[in-house]
């Protein structure tokens, strides 16, 4: 295996070192929390850049128009990683109780089970958008980014169900302690994604159509990686899997769905609740005009490089709470989910202050034009603002995830959306409010699940339900 070593997890790592010497948190919940976290961060990373570079490519190659029309047709595509996101945060729930407790035949089949779930839930919805991509574009936009993002969509749909069986496969990994291979194969497909990208936009002139290729040709080959590892339990040039899954024997269990839904249907409702959220707010934002709105997909792109973070230390509480717990060791299981909150909190704190510091500069690999750079500039800076929230409601939502308490971080994310985000959004378009009511939006969204989630953590409470889905799981240790 390669080394582990690198910038990333020595920042992690040094920022962790900070805390343990002020005696915040424990000196080995920084060391496993990092070895389990940088890898997925690396994964975030390069797929965020990805992201942004494609933005950046599709300006350079067709125009701002073409921009504003990947952005509206973003929210659809991500809603395989939503509903997909849903079914593999039940996965690692279970993934992570069962390796914990050896139970090695309930691990494969709730593998199997959340194989076909998220097919099930993600395949009619890559149809629709196949299918309809004009007329669901349209119900955001109506100008002249309707057609590239019509385009857009009908070609990327393909690509749906790939995205989402690759978390599944990221999930079920991760919650057997091995966030490595994960970030080998989907930062190996996200460099695939930016070549093809390039070689079609650039090379051969395929328009919108070819920034779609290249994020479907990128999930096509990691997951055809993760099948072959999984099931032959060792994948060339990567190494060995933690788990293996035969193709063999029944595909689905009904005592696993059960739970599997039971687990799952919260966090993909709380996900579906934050996507859906997207096309009321990117609808609203379509009426303060291009400019604002050209600055507010900007900002999105550097919040989701910022809130990276969490890509690993939420599922890195998630496996350690999620182990303890299978053990039946609540009090180390709290402790984990304690020390993972607190590190998660300070990484994002010094991520968005060296940001914060540098917001015009990051503005300007966006854009150059000087009508809006100081637009942009201002959302960076709330954007920085906002995010730290977001790290305390991941660090929070990973213990409650691991422990099957999943509906209050659901009923957190209603709230945030649709109880502030969204309503103060309008406010802002209808008011002389303006784009400040988009700033507040902004905020509020983080904020409001940050408190939530974090009331919930504190009360204790997710330690009984994991009890009792131990108990009807029947992986049980004398706790």
């Amino acid at each position: 295996m390669p080394s582990r070593y690198n910038p990333v997890r020595s920042v992690i790592l040094l920022v962790g070192a900070a805390l343990a010497q002020l005696g915040l948190v424990d000196r080995r919940s920084v060391v496993r929390a990092t070895d389990l976290s940088w890898p997925r961060i690396v994964t975030g990373i390069a797929r965020m850049s990805k992201s942004a570079a494609d933005v950046a490519m599709v300006g350079l190659a067709l125009g701002p128009a073409a921009i504003a029309g990947v952005g509206f047709a973003t929210p659809f595509w991500g809603l395989a990683f939503t509903l997909g996101g849903g079914v593999a945060g039940g996965t690692i729930s279970m993934v992570s109780r069962f390796y914990g407790a050896g139970a090695e035949e309930e691990l494969e089949r709730t593998v199997k089970t959340s194989v076909l779930a998220s097919l099930v839930v993600v395949v009619p919805v890559a149809v629709l958008c196949w299918a309809f991509p004009r007329a669901l574009v349209g119900l955001l936009d109506s100008g002249p980014a309707l057609d590239y993002g019509a385009r857009y969509l009908g070609a990327v749909a393909v690509g749906m169900p790939f995205a989402a069986l690759n978390l599944i496969a990221s999930r079920t990994l991760v919650g057997a302690d091995d966030a490595w291979t994960p970030m080998v194969l989907r930062t190996g497909g996200a460099v695939v994604n930016v070549v093809v990208n390039a070689v079609l936009l650039f090379g051969l002139g395929t328009g919108v159509e070819g920034a779609a290729a290249g994020t479907v040709v990128g999930n096509v080959v990691v997951t055809g990686a993760f099948a072959v590892g999984l099931i032959r339990g060792r994948l060339p040039g990567v190494g060995a899997f933690p788990v293996r899954v035969s193709p063999a024997g029944p595909a689905v269990d009904r005592a696993t769905l059960a739970e599997l839904t039971d687990v799952g249907t919260p966090l993909l409702l709380r996900n579906l609740a934050g996507r859906g959220a997207d096309f009321p707010k990117l609808a609203i934002v379509g009426l303060f005009g291009p400019n604002v709105a050209a600055a507010f997909v900007v900002a999105l792109r550097v919040r989701d490089l910022l809130d990276t973070p969490n890509w690993g230390f939420s599922l890195a509480s998630s496996t350690l709470v999620g182990q303890a717990l299978g053990r039946g060791e609540e009090r180390e299981a709290a402790a984990w989910g304690r020390d993972v909150l607190r590190f998660t909190v300070a990484v994002y704190a010094v991520l968005a202050a060296s940001v914060l510091v540098f917001a015009e500069q990051v503005s300007r690999l966006f854009v150059d034009d000087p009508a809006i750079l100081p637009l942009v500039t201002a959302f960076v800076v709330v954007t920085c603002v906002s995010v730290v929230f977001r790290g305390v409601d991941g660090g929070c939502v990973g213990p409650l995830r691991a422990s099957g308490d999943t509906r209050w971080p659901l009923y957190a994310q209603l709230a945030g959306m649709y109880l502030f985000a969204v309503p103060l959004a309008y406010l802002g378009a209808v008011t002389p409010l303006g784009v400040w009511g988009l700033y507040v939006a902004l905020v509020a969204e983080a904020f409001v699940p940050a408190a939530i989630t974090y009331y919930r953590f504190r009360s204790g409470t997710w330690m009984a339900i994991g009890r009792a889905y131990r108990g009807e799981s029947g992986v049980k240790s004398g706790s």
